[in-house]
Parts: C-alpha cells; structure tokens; sequence
C-alpha cells in the first residue's frame, strides 16, 4: 500500500483570477511563482507552488458552505504573533473571520477568499510533531475559542 509523503499543493477554481490573485498576494503575503492569464501559481517561498488559482467556467455554480467537495485548506504560519498579524489584516481588509479556534495543539483563524472557499491560518503550539500529534489525541481535549486581543 502507497504511504501519502504530505500534500503537495492545492488548486481551488476561482470565479476571478485577478481579484482572487490580488486577495492570496497582497492580504494573505503569498508570491506569485507564474503568472497566466487564466491561473496563478502561488507559493510561499520556498518550493516552485503552494497554491494555484485556475479561471472557473462561466457557467460554474457558486461555492456554498456546507455542499460536497471542500470544508477548508490550512496555511501554518510560524506562531502566534504572526497569526495575530494576519488576523488583523483580514479585519482592516473588510474580511470576514468566521471564528478563532484553540485546538490545543494549534491555533487558528478560520475565514473564507473572495469565492467563498473556507481557509484555516494556524501556528503549532508544540515544538514537535509528536508532542502535537500526543494532544489532538488526548482523552477529553476540545476546541475552545482562540483569545487573539
């Protein structure tokens, strides 16, 4: 049997690639890797594309919360301050949060881009993957609200 290494990138579907493109470079701090006139690969600096941004068909039915297909994509950031960076400039961005998670073993900020796809900015809040993976498997852990301010 195949044993998955991690995942590699995504590729979401966007109804406006420019719109979109300027919300994942100039909010969310992504670098275009290449540019077309109908995608966008983006990454986060260090491999050739975290993220593509590819133009829908016209005809596409919108995203909605809830329906088959994606809940979310996570995006780790390097700590707390750093989350709290973002989550301040979604809020002076007009950018919805849709809440603030402390998971135990990390935290996060849920809100959605422009077309309505569900992101996650997290920090892990254990220095080793084992002491994370030991917490999201505690007996009677629960999510509690992320305090930000």
């Amino acid at each position: 049997m195949v044993k998955p290494k991690q995942v590699g990138h995504l590729v979401i579907n966007v109804s406006d690639v420019a719109a979109s493109t300027k919300f994942y470079t100039e909010i969310l701090g992504f670098q275009i890797a290449v540019q077309r006139p109908t995608a966008t690969f983006l990454t986060c600096g260090e491999i050739h594309h975290d993220l593509a941004l590819f133009q829908a068909d016209e005809h596409s039915p919108e995203t909605r919360k809830g329906n088959i297909g994606l809940n979310h994509f996570a995006v780790q950031v390097e700590d707390f301050d750093s989350l709290r960076d973002l989550y301040h400039t979604l809020l002076e961005h007009d950018v919805k949060v849709d809440r603030t998670t402390d998971h135990g073993m990390t935290g996060s900020v849920y809100f959605e881009d422009p077309d309505g796809n569900g992101i996650e900015f997290y920090y892990d809040k254990f220095d080793t993957a084992e002491e994370g993976l030991a917490e999201m498997r505690r007996e009677g852990r629960e999510n509690t609200v992320l305090v930000i301010d």
